[in-house]
């Protein structure tokens, strides 16, 4: 039998006794254009086609969640008629307890061998970071590049599942069928009226993104605000929104690593741009933020976070999921856990508020924009090719899925320069949801 017969033959004999095991709602197509189905009656639309037979030899070989993802990324496995979290809602449905027991050892081995005895052709094209991500500040860690793999990839690109205003970070819906749109919107007023923002107030946003909260800041409660991003896309993207917005006068962008800030500021927001600081460099952001602000003044400090360990050594220990995020996605990235992130505040002179968590709102909005991008995925690949398109769905699919199942969580905690006497806030929370 030729090579090629034999590894057909061996494929379809293993995903067979895997479907037969399985009984899921699913089927694989294999490189020859088959079916072979993975339970007893298949609906149909949900294929993941192996478009190559090395896919399984490297898959085999080197049996890593980056190997998945690099063959993902090269189209050699695909997921057509839908999303991972298409693939998420059929796994109620599949009889995976015991799988690994249940399977014949003989025949899987068999079927594998003719994968295992032959070396795949040629490699793929990697997606991955390649430049240098020191740990700390004091070690040369140098954000911009970090920064710029992320967000120089395409304004469009962005445009195609972010809102209007390019709001990029965790929505907050009034309910939960409320419009993406609305539910930004919502977001960067809540932000505004956590910081309590007034007319003439010196506002700081750090990681400025495209200027959204900026522009809402100064249009609705009158603040002259400015951002700073180490995006030169973004911040091209938020000069031109601000001249067409007639705001120059009250809103200015600056190409800048928050380090170098100087000045004072009566209000300080930090939107999902805390992830990117590193573990290491905290204390030191935390004390920056501080120097930043007149006594009394308002930090609001937005970021994910994981769940607490026993320990900071074990705290440290990246999973292999969010290791492949750092690799491909977010070079540089890193989690704390709230409780954390507290005491740091405490320990660097602030004063803690009210601290809410936007989990939920976070799954939602992940959710929203993977539906987006799928939906204009073709549009997508003529951006940033359809490496980049598969690597994103996969990425903003994961997160959904992660915040949604509570493996990492999201906070919003508002904070003050501690000084003495009272903390000028009102007496209760009312105000936030006039």
């Amino acid at each position: 039998m030729p090579e090629q017969d034999k590894r057909l033959d061996a494929a379809r004999r293993l995903f067979s006794h895997i479907g037969g095991k399985l009984g899921a709602d699913l089927e694989i197509r294999l490189w020859n254009g088959e079916l072979v189905p993975l339970g007893p009656h298949p609906s149909g639309g949900l294929v993941i086609a192996l478009n190559s037979p090395d896919a399984l030899t490297r898959a085999i070989r080197r049996p890593r969640l980056t190997t998945l993802i690099e063959l993902i990324a090269a189209g050699d496995i695909t997921l057509e008629g839908g999303t991972l979290l298409d693939l998420a809602t059929r796994r109620g449905e599949m009889n995976r307890k015991g799988l690994l027991r249940r399977l014949d050892k003989r025949l899987v081995l068999g079927a594998l061998l003719p994968f295992l005895l032959r070396a795949p052709k040629g490699g793929t094209a990697s997606h991955a970071y390649s430049g240098a991500e020191a740990a700390k500040d004091s070690q040369g860690r140098d954000n911009k590049p970090l920064i710029q793999f992320h967000y120089d990839l395409s304004n469009e690109f962005y445009g195609l599942f972010l809102d209007p205003e390019m709001v990029y970070s965790c929505a907050y819906f009034p309910d939960w069928d409320a419009s993406l749109e609305e539910a930004q919107r919502a977001k960067l007023e809540m932000i505004c009226r956590k910081l309590r923002l007034q007319p003439g107030e010196r506002f700081l946003d750090i990681g400025c993104g495209w200027g959204g909260l900026v522009c809402h800041a100064a249009q609705h409660h009158g603040v002259t605000a400015h951002g700073v991003t180490l995006s030169q896309a973004q911040l091209d993207f938020a000069r031109a929104k601000i001249a067409r917005l007639g705001l120059q006068d009250r809103v200015t962008v600056e190409l800048k690593d928050y380090k170098e800030l100087t000045g004072e500021y009566d209000k300080i927001a930090s939107i999902g741009m805390f992830e990117h600081v590193g573990l290491d460099n905290h204390a030191a952001y935390f004390q920056h933020m501080r120097n930043l602000l007149r006594p009394r003044g308002l930090l609001l400090n937005h970021a994910i976070a994981r769940p607490a360990k026993k320990d900071m050594k074990t705290f440290r220990r990246k999973r292999p999921e969010f290791a492949a995020l750092t690799k491909y996605i977010f070079p540089g990235g890193e989690l704390d856990y709230i409780g954390l992130s507290l005491t740091n505040l405490e320990r660097h002179g602030f004063e803690v508020h009210d601290v809410e968590g936007w989990r939920e709102h976070y799954g939602r909005t992940c959710r929203l924009w993977t539906e987006r991008l799928y939906a204009n995925r073709e549009a997508a690949e003529r951006e940033v090719g359809a490496g980049r398109t598969r690597l994103w769905l996969l990425y903003l699919a994961g997160c959904a899925l992660a915040f949604e199942r509570g493996s990492v969580g999201i906070f919003q905690t508002l904070a003050s320069k501690r000084a003495r006497g009272p903390g000028g806030l009102p007496p209760t929370r009312a105000d936030l949801y006039r």
